[in-house]
Order: structure tokens, then sequence, then C-alpha cells
């Protein structure tokens, strides 16, 4: 019986995914070798049995994040409202890539907290703290939060923040996503089996990003570690914005079109020589305007 309905895709593994309406859910495809369907997506779905369907469109998304090397772009997920940047006291996480998935966050209005785990690891706990101030100094919020040591109060931490939203934990391997998912929904373990069969990707394999239902209102998306996050999509108009810090200062310099990297009367080099913009920031700004001119796509 075919026949037509709204779902919200739950996982997706290369251009397989898995979407649910009602507590049914199907496999299904996109038309032809389109891939630009997110996990969070609402789509309207063709369904062709009681199990599998094609994805004829996609909704209007309220957000979406991304990221983009030189020849392609990689979607992590649509309509979620919040980013968590899970970090841990080890092994030892990438600025560079905390630092891009910030700016990414702001890019697409998505709100950012930042999830410090093993904080019970005392002896690397400061260093851990000291590598968070420049991004506590910029305003984004850190909860300290131990997923194994210390679950009950991980638990407490995270819940509150949670609710009401759809959440993406985005991450480097190792850092305990997988720990947390299964600390926030307890039967996330059975779920990740089912999606992986559907998907036929194999028993253990988590390289494919779903989303969990906490509620009816809350929901969370794991999605893969990995270890680089290119914003080659993001213009240079876009990208002046992304950083928070350069606000108060957008407007103020000598030439309308300057680009904050050498003029003179820079509004940004001035900011940074007073210490308002820490050099690391306008550094990682004037690489992404470096990349986003490399765009082959």
């Amino acid at each position: 019986m075919m026949g037509e309905l709204i779902a919200t895709v739950v996982a997706a593994h290369g251009r397989h995914y898995i979407a649910q309406a009602d507590g049914l859910r199907l496999q299904c495809v996109t038309r032809g070798k389109k891939s630009d369907v997110a996990v969070g997506d609402r789509v309207r779905v063709k369904t062709s049995s009681p199990t599998q369907g094609v994805i004829e469109a996609i909704d209007e998304r309220q957000t979406l994040l991304f990221r983009s090397d030189q020849y392609k772009s990689k979607l992590l997920a649509a309509n979620v409202t919040q980013l968590f940047i899970v970090v841990a006291t080890e092994p030892g996480f990438a600025d560079d890539l905390v630092s891009r998935a910030l700016v990414a966050a702001e890019a697409a209005g998505v709100a950012v907290h930042l999830i410090l785990n093993k904080a019970d690891v005392a002896a690397l706990l400061p260093k851990a703290r000291e590598r968070m101030q420049p991004y506590t100094a910029l305003g984004y919020p850190v909860h300290e939060i131990s997923a194994l040591g210390a679950p009950d109060e991980t638990r407490a931490t995270l819940l509150p923040l949670l609710q009401g939203q759809t959440t993406i934990l985005i991450g480097q391997s190792g850092m305990g996503k997988s720990s947390i998912i299964n600390l926030l929904v307890p039967d996330a373990d059975i779920v990740t089996r089912e999606i992986s069969t559907a998907l036929d990707t194999g028993k253990h394999t988590t390289t494919f990003t779903r989303m969990y239902a906490i509620d009816a209102a809350t929901a969370v998306i794991d999605s893969p570690g990995f270890q680089e996050f290119g914003l080659y999509h993001l213009t240079e108009g876009m990208l002046e914005r992304a950083f928070r810090e350069f606000a108060p200062h957008l407007g103020k310099c000598r030439f309308y079109n300057c680009r904050h990297l050498v003029e003179p009367g820079c509004a940004i080099l001035e900011a940074v020589a007073a210490g308002e913009i820490a050099p690391m920031r306008q550094a990682l700004y004037a690489q992404l305007l470096h990349e986003s001119s490399q765009k082959l796509y």
C-alpha cells in the first residue's frame, strides 16, 4: 500500500536513512544519487512497503550544521537547537576542532555548551580547565562531568540542559560521547543495534549519525568522532559574524571592505593588539578565510 507521510530522519549512513513517524520506522533512500538529507530533517516519504520508503522532499530547515573540505560537504544534523562539544581531561583534545565547531555553531545560529568529561582525573583537571578558559571568556558555558565516575551527577547536570531541545554531541574519538549517550538514553545500545542492522552497517559500527528521543520534546543526536572540521562553505561575511568577539568592532574599520588580515586602520587587528581579541582567534579567522577561497565545488 503506497502512501505519503511526514517523518523525521533519525539515522543516516551514506545514502541510506531511517525515518520515523508515529512509531513507524522506515528504511529510506533518496531519488537518484542525491544525499542531501541530514539526521533531524523532517521529510516527506512515499512508502513502498510497511517498512520502506523513498524520501521525496525535505521540509524547510530551522538550522543546519555541516562541515566541508575543498571538494564536498558533510551534513552533521538539521533542526538542532544546541551543540554539545565533548572534550575530556584525557586523551588530549584539539583546540582547533573546538574552535571550528564554535564557529560552525555561531554561523548556523545554534547555542553551544562545552562538556568537559572525565573530570574525576584529578591530576589532569587543572590543565584541562586552563584550556577551557579562553572559551569561558567568550561566554560559552563549560560543564564538568564524569560519565563513568559519577553517572548520577552527570545525568543531573545534563538532563536539565537537554530539556525541550534537540542537541547534537560532537567530539573526537575517545572523549566519552558514547558513555554520555548511554547515560542519557537507557536503551541507546539496543536502538543502535536495531538501526545498525536496518542500515546494514554491521553490528558493531558507530560510524553513522543517529537521533534518540528522550521524550516528546527532547532529542539527542550522536555523531561519529572526527578529527577534522573544515568550514570551506563559510563566506567572508559569514565568518566575521561567526566570531562573537568581533561583533563590537565590525563596521569600525577604516576601509569598508576590510578583510581583517593586514589592513591599516582595522578595528579587529587593533582589538587584538589591545588584548580584547585573542590572537589565536584572529589566526583561526585568517586560516578559515584562506580555506574558503580554496573551495572547488
